[in-house]
């Protein structure tokens, strides 16, 4: 589950870009400046959590091994 919440961040941080591209070739500022921002937060979240720790895990193996099963 964890994979597939960072592949769809990685996805949206593209979008965000491409629409924040777009938008600033029509001329707007504020709207773009403040996705671009969004985008770069997601994608650096997204290497937070793929960085293996000093171990070899990742933060998103040992979140998926800690949870309980229901």
């Amino acid at each position: 589950m964890t994979d597939a919440a960072l592949s769809l961040a990685m996805l949206t941080a593209l979008a965000l870009v491409a629409g924040a591209a777009f938008l600033w070739r029509k001329g707007a500022r504020q709207r773009p400046a403040l996705m671009a921002i969004l985008a770069a937060v997601m994608v650096t979240n997204v290497i937070i959590w793929s960085l293996p720790t000093t171990d070899g895990k990742t933060l998103a193996t040992a979140a998926t091994s800690s949870e309980s099963p229901r």
